[in-house]
């Protein structure tokens, strides 16, 4: 910056005052393109405090700066300001916009003149780019300062250095302007660098362009002088430079200075001196050249200069870097030395070999230059046949470099060096010996890769050789060299041929080379080469290959020989084309082993472009040779090529281009060349399929317009070209050909009929501009098979029927003329028909018109106006007709009528009423019934059938299937196709189809509640089964069936068993409740087995999860089930007389209803069984469960209601506690609670202790219990409770001391009340008193627990405890115990279940409950009524066999599958849980000892409930519970003889 003017201060230094930066990656790369923008772009600044004191001269040490010092290198502050997130820049810096704008200079100039001009600054890369285009001349240079280091010498501080730089001549002199220091800048003769204050080793970085003439280059030198800078501007003026240093442009080898950096030496001495170049240029200018110059001597070159020599100079030094990007100065001594290869001829040898190691970018600048030197040394140094081949190599090499990517830009320079430049007459000599010393030598491993490396560059060397021939002849003509060019280019594709000739694995490289590159060089050789010897040349050379050797690339080269100007001459053609046919022949034979259907596609679309040009000659003669060689081959490679083949397009393309080229004398003689008649039926017999298969699988996209109507327009052509062939050949009586002809038909219909040909379907300009380049091609193909038809004259008889159903479809296509043309046909049917069937009628013809009519018109063809016109012309022919009038008008009726029902039948279907679907359906199906066509009537019996199912229909789709039926016979007549539904049955038989739809008939009727009608049938089928086909499987899977009968309230079961044996006074009743045996279910008697089952309840899914009351519960416990249980007892090893339980198995079975109770009737049969069998330890568990539910539930109904009389309490904690029962519990001590148990089964180590803890858990319920009972004490029951206190005290402190304690919270006995003054009482279950209990180990107990029954502190949750669902257990088998539920499904109860499943129609049970009397009677109670036996329901285990997962026996956590009811509002952790055991009975069940636990408990229901909600119990005697049905079985076996 310049300071203040002034007398006493400096003007004119450059010092550091601050940086701004941006970053504008982004913006460069495009990703910001926002040229509304404005960027700020912030200003550092450098310590003002600093500058401050360097202006008022003060010397001593700096103060630390707050910004940037300013010594710091502006490179440096660049770095760190562009690394910093945030900039202090204090409001400071600049607003600028930017815009990225795309193409050259000269493109940017002209797109975007507005913004860039003449006076626009243009930055040039510092260096090449990427690409180098030609012309781009340039010869800047440029100089970086970088560093230097000074000696302060006699000073106390560091000098303030300035660099002067400037350019001299080699005498002194100073270039004016040469320095640059900016784009845009003008020049200067000197260049100042920064003035950093004190500073032993400044660093600069300065960059500058130095532009001067490059024939001034090797003259000149940059000097750099160094001076001292003082503030003061007297003292300034005094000082003098210090230090000078110099570097020559251009080495003394006239290569130019090296890119890089360069460690200049500083010379001191007189300043006179100093600037005469004359004393400075003789020395060494770089320390690397110094140390070269000492090292052979040994001697110190500093005196060699007129500076004083002092001790100073070699302290300092000074750095720099250049780079020169130059398009006319090189930096290579080879390429120097081989451009001026004159001056040093001995040389050559070694600079051509260099040649090769240069770096591209200085061969591309130097083209011209080093190619007119390489041929100047291949024909001044003719003599020397070492530097033709050192030549042609570097030749070769430098081709190559210009097919580099980096330089492909240069191949236009070459080019125009070979046509404008080049003028080397006899090169072609050279180049060509060359080029066929390495081909015939091409078994020299040495030389293989100089070969491959001459026939990649093949193209540019023969152009090359072809316009040094074309100069010579301009010169010299014909006649001074003879034959010999000639002569040289026959020799090398001798050696070509003979290269190509040798065995595969030898220089397959070089052979694949030869064949990819070879054809390169036609037309250029062809300008001075005769083209007909040239094809044959390269046909020789083609046949040199072995057969089946580099197959692909020998196609490739024929195809690209195709596409050279060669093929374009006919003479050349003729040469060509039978060598090229036989190379695609043997690729398409048949008997070809790996064709490559690629290469060879390429070659002949190729052959046939060419063909089909106008400037190529007379081309009918080639068109003819293909044909006649290639057309059938072309046809069988298609017939047998998949349609998924990626080829498969262009060998159609290829095959109708043949066709298409063809004129009406090829195929004329195409047809003559074949040999034998049979010949031409084969061929046309493949042209039909292969068209028609065409036609119906398009190849091209269906929108590619073009390509399918071209296809579609030679595909009529060819056809009408071979019906002249089949009139010609096949017409007549003794060679008429019936399958060419039937194809022939078929073929055009296809053709008609194609999608692509459907111009109404077409938009109607599209159709306009089809119509005009194509015409309808429809109306031409349509008039030729009527033509067609005619003429077959007596043969037509042999098409019907089957031509009855094409020339429909030809009818039908809706373009009036093609309909009155073809339509009439139909006539010509029924009258041939008619005169040729002898019986005088056209029954035939008839049968076929109204199956096709009814196919085609549900297809979506035809319309009213067909319906019209087919009937006015029938009947206008007919009636024309002496004997076809009267029943061929009734025909032409019978048609229109089956039409008009058709098109009603085919409107309708779209229509949204079924009814009016199924109307209609009826009519069509009536109009077949009388016709009595079973084939189309049965189609549309099962679309009737289809309709009423979907409707749900049942009964009506029965008796439609009902109408198949009856058309069929029980007989083993084998069916017919028509008599065969469209879903058929695998049947073989009348007997066996007419069975089957019995059966689907039966299951309609049983759908649709059509029990009458489904007993019939199924008595029908029985009487057959029994007495025509003795099938008595099939009358057993009939007969044995399993019902669930639903009682009356309460009906005995002995009373339900007298009706049902009064029903089947022949039968034998059962006494076991076992599944029938084969014996019983093959006996030919009858027999009836009748048990009990429970229903299971199945409750709504908008009662879950809600607190529902118990009335509701009660309905859906008996009510809308279809679920029923029943449990029987299995015992499994040998009987143990001290304990019978240890072996006692239950066999629980779940049968499923076909609908839910109640229903239409009392009872419905079972649709499936399911069972399972539940251990002795399971079973021991689910009996304390429910005898703990039982306990829990009685107790909190005695919280709830005071007014319950105490009797049914009294008499459950009698039967628990009194010792003549303690039996139950040694039971399971003895059976499970034993080592020897655990050895058997370890994996029930988890559900032993679960049993221990329920044994446990009783004993807090049993005390709140007996507290209970002592509160409502009498007189005549105080000596029963004292003895229920007194042995409950003996058991609890067994039970303790064994088990463990257990304490429930208080809120499980806490009376809550519900909504609107009602009380819910929750159901709870044991699984959840567990989970809310706490237990603790025996021996803590006695301190915490009184034994006292009627104690305060006995009650359970008078401890104080909260309701907490998930308490910690303190003992570790009540953990185990809750771990249970949580393990995986293999560990559960169920695990040991054994599922089986029973065939539904082999057994038969009939379901009763047991009257509520009865249950009341047998439990003892009074005033209670009681939910009926049947309705109890217990802890639901069945849910397992509803779902693909086994539930574990203790859920202390809900199954997921159950339904979770919350208990209660009062009871959010009961809520959560969704447990419910919705048993109420009174009375608990008999403990194992005294009563066995099968035979009258609860089994578990396959659905878990929810809780029962009662009402409010009040003083007064409880309501009778409500009605409920009652579930009574009837199981019946029936046999007949």
């Amino acid at each position: 910056m310049e300071l203040k003017d002034g007398k006493k201060h400096t003007c004119g230094l450059r010092r550091p005052f601050g940086v701004a930066v941006m970053d504008i990656t982004d913006i460069i790369h495009g990703k910001v393109d926002d040229e509304e923008k404005q960027h700020f772009i912030p200003f550092q600044q450098i310590a003002m405090e600093t500058y401050i004191r360097q202006r008022q001269l003060i010397m001593s040490p700096l103060i630390t700066s707050h910004v940037i010092g300013e010594n710091e290198p502006l490179t440096s502050v660049f770095n760190k300001v562009i690394a910093a997130k945030e900039v202090n820049h204090k409001g400071q810096g600049l607003w600028v916009s930017l815009k990225l704008l795309p193409g050259d200079l000269a493109q940017v100039q002209k797109d975007f003149s507005h913004l860039v001009d003449r006076s626009t600054a243009v930055a040039r890369k510092m260096g090449f780019p990427e690409i180098i285009l030609p012309g781009d001349v340039r010869n800047d240079i440029y100089v970086t300062l970088i560093q230097g280091e000074f000696d302060k010498g006699k000073k106390k501080t560091p000098k303030n250095v300035e660099v002067t730089m400037s350019v001299h001549d080699e005498d002194g002199n100073l270039q004016e302007k040469a320095i640059h220091p900016g784009a845009g800048y003008e020049g200067v003769s000197e260049y100042k660098s920064v003035v950093y204050y004190q500073v032993k080793q400044p660093c600069w970085y300065e960059t500058v362009k130095v532009s001067i003439a490059i024939e001034e280059v090797s003259r000149c030198h940059l000097r750099f002088t160094f001076r001292h800078r003082s503030s003061q501007e007297s003292r300034d003026k005094s000082e003098r430079a210090f230090g000078v240093g110099f570097v020559k442009l251009m080495n003394a080898d006239g290569t130019t200075l090296q890119d890089g950096k360069h460690n200049l030496i500083v010379y001191k001495g007189d300043n006179k001196k100093m600037e005469d170049a004359k004393c400075y240029l003789t020395l060494p200018c770089t320390k690397m050249e110094m140390e070269e110059k000492e090292a052979p001597s040994g001697k110190n070159l500093h005196h060699l200069a007129n500076f004083t020599p002092t001790k100073d100079s070699t302290k300092d030094s000074f750095q720099i870097a250049t780079l020169i990007c130059s398009t006319k100065l090189t930096q290579n001594v080879d390429l120097l030395g081989l451009l001026n290869w004159r001056s040093n001829s001995q040389n050559i040898a070694h600079n051509l070999r260099k040649l090769m190691e240069v770096e591209g970018g200085e061969i591309v600048k130097f083209l011209q230059d080093t190619l007119d030197a390489l041929f100047n040394i291949m024909m001044e140094m003719s003599e020397n046949e070492t530097y033709d081949f050192l030549v042609f190599d570097a030749l070769v090499f430098i081709i190559s470099l210009i097919g580099d990517i980096k330089f492909q830009h240069f191949n236009p320079v070459l080019e125009t060096y070979i046509y404008k430049h080049f003028s080397a007459t006899l090169a072609y000599v050279k180049l060509t010996k060359v080029l066929n010393c390495y081909v015939g030598n091409a078994d020299d491993s040495s030389k293989t890769e100089l070969l491959f490396a001459a026939l990649k560059a093949l193209k540019y060397l023969f152009r090359f050789i072809v316009q040094s021939r074309i100069l010579y002849l301009r010169f010299y003509g014909k006649t001074e060299d003879g034959d010999e060019f000639n002569d040289a280019i026959r020799k090398l594709f001798l050696s070509f041929n003979v290269l190509m000739d040798r065995p595969l694995e030898e220089a397959v490289k070089i052979k694949g080379a030869a064949l990819k590159y070879l054809p390169s060089v036609i037309n250029d050789i062809k300008l001075v080469f005769d083209p007909v010897e040239l094809s044959v040349l390269f046909s020789k050379f083609i046949q040199s290959i072995p057969d089946n050797q580099l197959v692909r690339q020998k196609l490739n080269c024929m195809t690209k020989i195709v596409e050279s100007d060669l093929f374009k001459q006919t003479e050349c053609r003729d040469a060509l084309l039978p060598l090229l046919i036989d190379q695609l022949s043997g690729q398409l034979d048949d008997n070809s082993n790996k064709p490559d259907h690629e290469a060879s596609s390429q070659l002949l679309s190729s052959v046939l472009e060419v063909l089909d040009r106008k400037d190529v000659g007379p081309t009918a003669v080639h068109i003819q040779l293909i044909m006649e060689r290639l057309l059938r081959r072309i046809n069988r490679t298609v017939i047998g090529m998949s349609r998924q083949s990626p080829h498969i397009g262009i060998f159609v393309a290829c095959m109708t281009a043949i066709l298409r080229q063809m004129d009406d004398f090829h195929y004329n003689h195409y047809i003559n060349t074949f040999k034998t008649r049979q010949d031409i039926i084969d061929f046309l017999m493949e042209t039909f399929i292969m068209f028609k298969d065409l036609i119906g699988k398009n190849v091209y996209a269906a929108d590619w317009m073009v390509m399918n109507m071209m296809q579609s327009r030679v595909f009529l052509r060819a056809v009408n070209q071979f019906t002249s062939v089949l009139n010609r050949f096949f017409l007549d009586q003794a060679n008429f050909e019936l399958q060419l002809w039937n194809n022939y038909f078929h073929l055009a219909v296809a053709f008609l009929t194609h999608e692509s040909l459907q111009l109404e379907t077409f938009s109607q300009a599209k159709r306009s501009k089809i119509i005009k380049k194509y015409g309808d091609m429809r109306k031409e193909i349509g008039f030729k098979i009527r033509d067609m038809w005619y003429n077959l004259g007596p043969h037509k008889i042999k098409f019907i029927p089957a031509m009855v159903g094409p020339i429909l479809e030809v009818t039908l296509v809706p373009e009036p003329e093609l309909r009155k043309a073809t339509i009439p046909i139909f006539f010509d049917m029924m009258q041939c028909e008619f005169n040729f069937s002898g019986n005088r009628n056209f029954h035939m013809f008839e049968n076929e018109l109204i199956t096709k009519l009814d196919q085609e018109v549900e297809g979506g063809r035809g319309d009213e106006q067909y319906k019209i016109l087919l009937e006015k012309l029938l009947l206008e022919h007919c009636r024309k007709h002496k004997y076809l009038s009267a029943s061929g008008e009734v025909f032409a009726l019978l048609v229109s009528s089956l039409l008009e029902n058709l098109l009603d039948y085919r409107t309708i279907m779209h229509d949204e009423s079924k009814e009016n679907r199924m109307s209609c359906t009826v009519n069509v199906l009536n109009f077949y019934k009388e016709k009595k066509r079973e084939d189309i009537y049965i189609r549309y019996l099962y679309k009737l059938r289809d309709l009423h199912t979907d409707c749900e229909n049942f009964t009506e789709a029965a008796y439609t299937l009902l109408l198949h039926a009856e058309l069929l016979q029980w007989s083993e007549k084998p069916c017919v196709p028509h008599l065969l539904q469209r879903d058929s049955y695998y049947v073989y038989s009348q007997q066996e189809l007419k069975e089957k739809l019995y059966q689907e008939i039966i299951s309609f009727f049983d759908r649709g509640k059509m029990w009458e009608k489904a007993i019939q049938l199924s008595k029908e089928l029985a009487d057959m089964y029994e007495n025509k086909v003795f099938d008595y499987e099939g009358l057993g899977n009939l007969l044995n069936k399993i019902f669930i009968y639903r009682g009356k309230e309460y009906e005995r079961r002995e009373d339900f068993n007298l009706k049902l044996l009064t029903q089947f006074p022949n039968a034998e009743k059962m006494t076991s409740t076992a599944p029938p045996g084969e014996e019983i279910k093959s006996s030919p008697k009858q027999y009836v087995q009748c048990f009990i089952v429970k229903p299971v309840m199945n409750l709504p899914p908008n009662y879950k999860d809600k607190p529902v009351p118990e009335q509701i519960l009660n309905y859906y416990r008996a009510n809308e089930v279809q679920q029923f249980t029943h449990s029987r007892p299995v015992r499994k090893g040998e009987k143990d007389p001290d304990n019978e339980f240890a072996n006692m198995w239950i066999e629980r079975t779940t049968y499923t209803t076909a609908y839910s109770f109640p229903g239409i009737l009392k009872w419905f049969e079972v649709k499936q069984i399911t069972v399972e069998e539940i251990s002795p330890l399971e079973n021991a568990i689910e009996t304390m469960e429910l005898t703990n539910e039982k306990i829990s539930n009685i107790v909190q109904q005695h919280i709830w209601d005071r007014s319950l009389p105490v009797h049914p309490l009294s008499m459950l904690l009698n039967g628990i506690v009194d010792p003549a029962v303690m039996g139950g519990y040694a039971n399971y001590e003895k059976a499970f609670f034993t080592e020897k148990y655990l050895q058997e089964r370890p994996e029930d180590q988890d559900k032993i202790e679960l049993l221990k803890q329920l044994i446990a858990l009783q004993m807090p319920l049993l005390a709140e219990g007996i507290r209970i009972h002592g509160e409502k004490l009498t007189e005549q029951l105080k000596p029963l409770h004292d003895r229920l206190t007194a042995c409950f005290k003996e058991l609890k402190k067994k039970v303790e001391k064994q088990y463990g304690v257990i304490t429930l919270p208080p809120s499980l006995t806490e009376r809550k009340p519900s909504r609107s003054g009602s009380v819910v009482l929750p159901y709870i279950m044991s699984s959840t008193l567990r989970r809310l209990s706490v237990t603790s180990v025996a021996s803590s107990v006695v301190s915490t627990s009184s034994t006292s029954s009627d104690s305060a502190s006995s009650r359970p949750g008078s401890d104080g405890s909260i309701l907490e669902p998930l308490l910690e257990r303190r003992i570790s088998t009540a953990s185990r115990a809750e771990e249970l539920p949580m393990k995986d499904d293999g560990d559960n109860r169920i695990s040991k279940l054994k599922r089986k499943d029973w065939s539904i129609s082999k057994s038969q049970v009939i379901v009763e409950k047991e009257p509520e009397m009865e249950l009341t009677s047998k439990m003892g109670m009074s005033g209670k009524a009681q939910r009926p036996k049947s309705l109890q329901l217990g802890e639901n285990r069945l849910t397992l066999l509803q779902s693909s997962s086994l539930q574990h026996s203790v859920p202390c956590s809900p199954p997921p599958i159950t339904p979770k009811t919350p208990r209660t509002q009062s009871f959010p952790s009961l809520q959560a849980d969704g447990l419910a055991n919705a048993s109420l009975e009174s009375t608990p069940p008999p403990p194992p000892p005294k009563s066995k636990p099968y035979e009258n408990s609860n089994p578990r229901n396959s659905v878990e409930v929810a809780p029962p909600l009662p009402s409010r119990r009040e003083a007064k005697p409880p309501p009778p519970p409500p009605k409920t049905r009652k579930s009574s079985v009837v199981s019946s076996e029936q046999g007949f003889q």
